[in-house]
């Protein structure tokens, strides 16, 4: 792993944008892959969903100061080792494929890669080497219990704090409000808050422990992956990034680099599943023969493959167009927003496809506790929903390349990004 690990781009305007990874990109997956091979093994994952704290802070530990993988996606003059986008979706792609419970993807692909691309200095240089060495968790906090990821869409409120020793933009602020699927978010150290102020919706950073800040643990259908309901009464908040008709361009950049981290998640755990599908096919013995020699099987498998192949290539063109700078103009959609959108459509439809044909084939077995297929099917259901709903991305995309939707709604749908 080294600083200038980066993806290569097609020269041009960005709208033909492929990835080409370096040897370091593989000796980062191969390390990683070994890594939680060894420290990261089914026991350990249920060991971890189970815990007091949903994750194993001794491996949290191991991964920041024996990898360096809380810095590797973040600029060096905090703390980091200067990747982007490409490093940090090689890192979540093979998290995907074990189900680790973990604060990363709040940590590192929301909060941090929100704070990064913030343009505010005093922000970066404040939280950012804290993200980086590990001995600071965060999250993102954007919906609320309408169910849409739509920044537009919120109701929490930031008022200026008339305690405040300043009245400038960057006084404090106190924001009210509830937010729904916080990602870690009954434990997380800090939470950036997307509210409404003066000039439109903006993000704030609120301390978890903050007065004003109440906390409560969701039940939700997967286990490796706690969400919370975060209800803010007058919580003292930083105002962070832009403000005005720019955050919207921002938040719109943020929202994309997570859906973008999450697609990258899912297409990790689309190909666990079938690995394991094709491994059990070939060893389940059926009838004298093994089963994935039966045409159904050999379907089956094939058809997940062109699946798994779709979304990895969906997803690494969103990674490339994530790692080019940031256009400059404010309105208008980036080619960053309809990269993300195939790749969230792409990806969550593979994970979920992978995870139910994985549990067919591997038969009665793949639907008991003790095997790990149906936490694959509950973790891919659930990110299905988070960040907005493959029905939505794909509204979204209609309209990014200006095709029509087939009905007419009334307002934003539950999940629409």
């Amino acid at each position: 792993m080294t600083a200038d690990a980066t993806a290569t781009a097609a020269a041009g305007d960005g709208k033909d944008t492929t990835a080409a990874f370096t040897e370091e990109h593989e000796q980062l997956r191969a390390t990683l892959r070994r890594f939680l091979a060894d420290k990261a093994p089914s026991e350990a994952v249920r060991r971890s969903m189970e815990s007091a704290d949903g994750h194993d802070p001794l491996l949290w530990r191991r991964m920041a100061d024996e990898l360096g993988l809380l810095g590797l996606a973040l600029p060096e003059e905090y703390g980091g080792f200067g990747g982007g986008p490409v490093e940090l979706g090689l890192v979540l792609e093979e998290l995907g494929r074990t189900l680790l419970p973990s604060p990363y993807f709040a940590t590192v692909a929301l909060a941090g890669q929100a704070l990064a691309a913030s343009g505010d200095e005093t922000a970066k240089a404040h939280w950012l080497p804290a993200v980086a060495d590990g001995s600071l968790t965060g999250t993102l906090a954007l919906a609320e219990e309408s169910g849409s990821w739509h920044a537009e869409d919120v109701r929490a409120e930031a008022v200026p704090d008339s305690d405040s020793d300043s009245n400038g933009d960057g006084a404090g602020h106190r924001v009210s409000g509830t937010k729904m699927f916080v990602v870690d978010g009954h434990s997380a150290d800090l939470v950036l808050v997307v509210a409404r102020a003066a000039g439109g919706p903006r993000l704030f950073a609120v301390e978890g422990t903050a007065p004003g800040v109440t906390r409560t643990r969701l039940e939700t259908l997967d286990p490796t992956r706690r969400l919370a309901r975060i209800d803010l009464d007058g919580a003292p908040a930083l105002p962070v990034g832009p403000a005005g008709p720019a955050a919207t361009a921002y938040l719109r950049r943020v929202t994309d680099l997570a859906l973008v981290a999450l697609a990258a998640e899912q297409a990790g755990g689309a190909q666990a599943c079938l690995d394991a599908a094709v491994a059990y096919a070939k060893v389940r013995v059926q009838f004298g023969r093994p089963i994935g020699s039966f045409q159904a099987v050999k379907h089956k498998c094939a058809d997940t493959l062109v699946k798994v192949e779709a979304a990895r290539s969906a997803v690494y063109h969103a990674l490339s167009v994530a790692a080019d700078p940031p256009r400059s103009e404010e309105a208008g959609e980036s080619p960053l927003s309809t990269a993300a959108a195939v790749a969230a459509v792409c990806c969550a439809d593979a994970h979920t496809h992978a995870a139910k044909e994985n549990i067919q084939i591997h038969g009665g077995i793949g639907y008991t506790w003790e095997h790990d297929a149906h936490l694959h099917l509950k973790r891919a259901k659930s990110s299905e929903q988070l960040l907005g709903s493959p029905a939505a991305h794909r509204r979204r995309l209609a309209g990014l390349v200006g095709i029509s939707a087939p009905q007419a709604t009334k307002g934003r749908s539950r999940g629409n990004p």
